[in-house]
């Protein structure tokens, strides 16, 4: 049975879920408002004929980005709990990947600087390396 300090590998889990279904939100709004402005709605049959306006196209690649590389956090997080190997490290390395995100994806909604969502990319990215690597380290010392 997991211990406290093992449900903890869920709170940044839970925070980028948050962050995911604004994601989500923000994109239906930029959606209906582009229809509402004339994007015309058989569009979204296949995805043929006039692109979305340029702010709708960066709120679906804000939700699509939300698959990518978080995926490989989530798998990390489970790891980490079923394997016991919820360490400080590990708690670090997660806040640190779901915090970066957050700010990415609070860029990438908002004013969409490119140099600033990159650098919150990359600390994100860097947190997410080291967690995988504390992960490898113990589950190789467990075999």
């Amino acid at each position: 049975m997991a211990n406290d300090h093992s449900l903890k590998i869920f709170l940044p889990v839970l925070l980028l879920v948050a962050i995911t279904f604004v994601g989500f939100v923000k994109m239906a709004i930029e959606r209906a408002s582009a229809v509402k402005q004339g994007q015309n709605p058989e569009f979204y049959k296949v995805y043929l004929g006039d692109p979305e306006p340029e702010k709708t196209r960066a709120a679906v690649r804000h939700w699509d980005n939300l698959f990518e590389l978080p995926t490989v956090f989530y798998a990390g997080c489970l790891t980490a709990y079923v394997t016991g190997s919820v360490t400080t490290t590990v708690l670090i390395c997660a806040w640190i990947f779901a915090v970066g995100r957050t700010v990415q994806s609070l860029v990438h909604i908002t004013y969409n600087n490119p140099n600033h969502r990159g650098g919150a990319f990359t600390i994100s990215f860097l947190g997410l390396m080291v967690m995988w690597g504390a992960l490898a380290s113990s589950i190789f010392a467990k075999l």
